[in-house]
């Protein structure tokens, strides 16, 4: 029975693997990271030093082998993940894979044959509306006829769950010791909400968040996708450098709001895309200013237009502005986004402009580093 398998089993299983250089055992010089059990699927990493991965990749092996026998568990997922000093930048790509900030190939980063293009969401910092913005951009996206999925990488506060109507359920496991995406409104959609308790907190140090991104990128069987949305945790982390590393990035969108503050905050974000060679596809206004659904008056409550000079200050594209309305929120908390649940309303015509603009300059891109001239039409 999956019921039997246990966080403390599997702790007191791996106490009979050594650790790098035998002299203790793995979880004894605490190098296991937090497990995450899910239907007789276990998950965790294994902390260990920089350039050792391939040395210590027997141990790696020893771990799964182990956890394998315990009564109940069905299969089992363990990567090596590279620890480093805080605030210490390497050069060296994080033990299991991802390539090294702004390699410009693939070479070392998670293989994704499957997925056109991945488009990362971000932000400089929290509560600017990003994951919102994020699940109605791939929605709009899917509505102009690409094939869409959206990974939610906000390990800290996963919401896309919620956004789309499926808290509280869990993915099924795939025959090839991997999991199936969750479906929603034809989407693929994947959240490490979906593997742990939505109120759980998620203590979790650098390496161990690299971890589950790499784990939900590389253990999860996603289908045929024209472009793969990746709703970025806020700020300019080791999450936000791991997504970067671990996959070829096609670009990223920046979601601000128009006060100073927060464009400062999505300056240092924009910063961060351009040093690890990630094109920045566009900078969205979210809340950009508020429409009073009784009356259709229109006030900027958080100034107006910030986001749109500082996208022509740096020589970025403007991709739009997003009202506070609040459709667009009750919607979103119903699971219901506005870009499916009131297609043909104009917020939705919004997110699609959004989508178009934001799709058009990752194909520039894409054709500018293959060498080839571009031609795009505007309509």
């Amino acid at each position: 029975m999956s019921d039997q398998v246990t966080k403390e089993r599997v702790l007191e299983m791996l106490q009979k693997v050594k650790g790098p250089d035998q002299d203790d055992d793995i979880v004894s010089l605490d190098l296991v990271s937090p497990i995450v059990i899910n239907k007789g699927k276990v998950y965790f990493a294994i902390s260990v030093e920089p350039g050792r991965a391939k040395e210590l990749e027997p141990m790696r092996e020893a771990a799964e082998e182990i956890v394998g026998r315990i009564d109940g568990v069905k299969s089992v997922a363990v990567t090596l993940t590279a620890d480093r000093e805080s605030g210490e930048a390497s050069d060296q790509p994080p033990a299991g894979g991802p390539g090294a900030p702004g390699s410009g190939g693939t070479g070392g980063q998670i293989p994704m044959p499957n997925i056109g293009s991945i488009i990362a969401v971000a932000s400089g910092k929290g509560g600017v509306g990003k994951s919102t913005t994020a699940i109605n951009i791939a929605l709009a996206f899917q509505a102009n006829g690409l094939k869409t999925g959206i990974l939610d990488a906000d390990i800290y506060g996963p919401s896309i769950p919620r956004l789309v109507g499926l808290q509280g359920q869990n993915p099924e496991a795939a025959e090839d010791d991997k999991i199936k995406p969750m479906k929603a409104f034809g989407m693929e959609v994947m959240s490490i909400g979906f593997l742990v308790d939505e109120e759980a907190p998620m203590i979790w140090r650098g390496p161990m968040v690299m971890s589950a991104l790499t784990q939900m990128l590389q253990f999860v069987t996603w289908g045929e996708l024209d472009v793969l949305v990746v709703d970025m945790p806020p700020g300019t982390g080791d999450a936000q450098l791991t997504m970067s590393q671990a996959v070829p990035l096609a670009g990223a969108i920046i979601v601000s709001t128009p006060q100073d503050l927060a464009l400062i905050d999505a300056r240092k974000g924009l910063n961060m895309f351009k040093q690890v060679k990630v094109p920045v596809l566009g900078i969205v206004e979210n809340m950009s200013y508020f429409q009073c659904p009784s009356c259709g008056e229109r006030s900027d409550i958080f100034g107006h237009g910030g986001a749109k000079r500082e996208a022509e200050k740096i020589g970025a594209p403007f991709l739009g502005e997003i009202p506070l309305h609040m459709d667009i929120r009750e919607k979103s908390d119903a699971g219901q986004p506005v870009v499916v649940s009131a297609p043909d309303g104009p917020h939705a015509e919004i997110y699609r402009h959004i989508a178009t603009e934001a799709w058009k300059n990752a194909e520039a891109y894409k054709a500018k580093r293959a060498g080839k001239k571009t031609k795009i039409t505007m309509e």
